[in-house]
C-alpha cells in the first residue's frame, strides 16, 4: 500500500466540495491503490454541516479513505496536506462591484496562503477554484513565501472542458478526438478559448470546422458565458462540472499530460505576458506535480487582440489588490 496522501478542500460544506469529496474518496484523482485522508475546512458556522458530510463518507465505506478531518482553523486543517483545493470564496452578491468582491475574497486568500506556508507539506500542490481564481491564486502565493510559485495554480480546466465539448459537437466527432485546447488569460468573460491551435482528429480545428465566423463569435461567447447560462437554467452554479474539472486539473499535474490549460505564475513565460500575473497558458506535465509552459504557439491578429484584453483585466485586478501582495 502506498503512503497516505492528505488532501485539503476549503469551502467544505459548499456545493463544489460536496461534488468533489466523494470522487476523491473513491480514488478518481490519485488512483484505486492510493489511500487518502480528507481535510475539510469551512467557516465556523459551516462545520456542523461538515459533520453530516463525514457521516455520508463513513456510510459509503470507501476503502481508500483512511481519515477525515474537519475544522475552521486553516492552519490546523492544512497540517501536512499534499494537495489543496481552495474552493471556498465569497460569491458576488447583487450590486457588488468587482473591486469589492476582490477585496473580500482577498482577505480569505491572504489567510489561507499564510496557513499553507506554515502547515502544509513542502511539496504541496495548490489549485485555486474560488473566484476570481487567477487573482486569488496570486494573493495566496504571495503569502506563502516558503513555497514555490510553481506549486500554485488557478483553475481554467472547466473552460477547457467546455470548449472541447463545443468543438466536438460542432464537428460531429467524439470528445476524445479534440486535443491541444487552450484557454488563455483570466477565468472570466474575457478568457480566450483558442481554436487556432486546437486540433480535431489531428488536424487544425478551423480546417475541420470551416466556419470562422462561428469560431470567432458563438464558440468563444458560449465558453465565456457558460457559467452564467448554467445558473440561469439550473438556478445554481455549475458545481459538479467544476468539481470534475478540479480533479482533471490535479490529475494533469500528477500524471504525465502533454497539453492542458492552467492559470500559473507568468514569470519567464515565452509569450510576452506581464510576469506578475497568474495567467492561463498551455502547459505540459511530467507528472508528480511538475509542469512547464508550452512554447511556440504563434498568435494571429485575432488572438493577439483577445489576449491583450484578458491581460488588461488581470492587470486591473492585480492593481485592485496590490495592497494585499507582498513584495510589490
Amino acid at each position: 500500500m502506498k503512503p497516505l496522501k492528505r488532501i485539503a478542500i476549503t469551502g467544505g460544506s459548499g456545493q463544489i466540495a460536496y461534488s468533489l469529496v466523494f470522487r476523491l474518496a473513491h480514488g478518481d484523482l490519485l488512483g484505486l491503490d492510493q489511500p487518502i485522508a480528507l481535510h475539510l475546512l469551512d467557516v465556523p458556522e459551516g462545520v456542523a454541516g461538515l459533520k453530516g458530510v463525514v457521516m455520508e463518507l463513513d456510510d459509503c465505506v470507501f476503502p481508500l479513505l483512511k481519515e477525515v478531518k474537519v475544522g475552521s482553523d486553516a492552519e490546523e486543517v492544512f497540517g501536512g496536506v499534499d494537495l489543496a483545493f481552495l474552493v471556498g470564496a465569497k460569491p458576488r452578491g447583487p450590486g457588488m462591484e468587482r473591486k469589492d468582491l476582490l477585496a473580500d475574497n482577498g482577505k480569505i486568500f491572504v489567510e489561507q496562503g499564510r496557513a499553507l506556508n506554515r502547515a502544509a507539506s513542502r511539496d504541496v500542490r495548490v489549485l485555486v477554484v474560488g473566484n476570481p481564481c487567477n487573482t486569488n491564486c496570486l494573493i495566496a502565493m504571495h503569502h506563502a513565501p516558503d513555497l514555490k510559485r510553481e506549486q500554485f495554480h488557478a483553475m481554467t480546466r472547466l473552460d477547457q472542458n467546455r470548449a472541447v465539448f463545443q468543438l466536438a459537437h460542432k464537428a460531429g466527432v467524439g470528445i476524445e478526438e479534440v486535443s491541444h485546447m487552450t484557454i488563455w488569460g483570466n477565468h472570466s468573460s474575457t478568457q480566450v478559448p483558442d481554436f487556432v491551435h486546437a486540433k480535431i482528429r489531428g488536424k487544425a480545428a478551423f480546417e475541420m470546422i470551416k466556419d470562422r465566423k462561428w469560431l470567432e463569435g458563438s464558440f468563444i461567447q458560449t465558453i465565456q458565458k457558460r457559467g452564467a447560462e448554467v445558473i440561469a437554467a439550473r438556478g445554481k452554479s455549475s458545481a459538479a462540472s467544476a468539481a470534475n474539472a478540479a480533479i482533471d486539473s490535479m490529475r494533469s499535474l500528477w500524471t504525465k499530460t502533454e497539453w492542458f490549460s492552467a492559470g500559473v505564475y507568468a514569470k519567464g513565460n515565452p509569450y510576452g505576458v506581464r510576469e506578475d500575473l497568474v495567467f492561463s497558458f498551455p502547459c505540459r506535465s511530467k507528472g508528480q506535480g511538475d509542469w512547464e509552459i508550452i512554447s511556440g504557439a504563434a498568435f494571429d491578429q485575432f488572438l493577439q487582440e483577445k489576449i491583450a484584453i484578458t491581460q488588461k483585466e488581470l492587470e486591473e485586478e492585480r492593481d485592485l489588490v496590490k495592497h494585499l501582495l507582498k513584495g510589490t
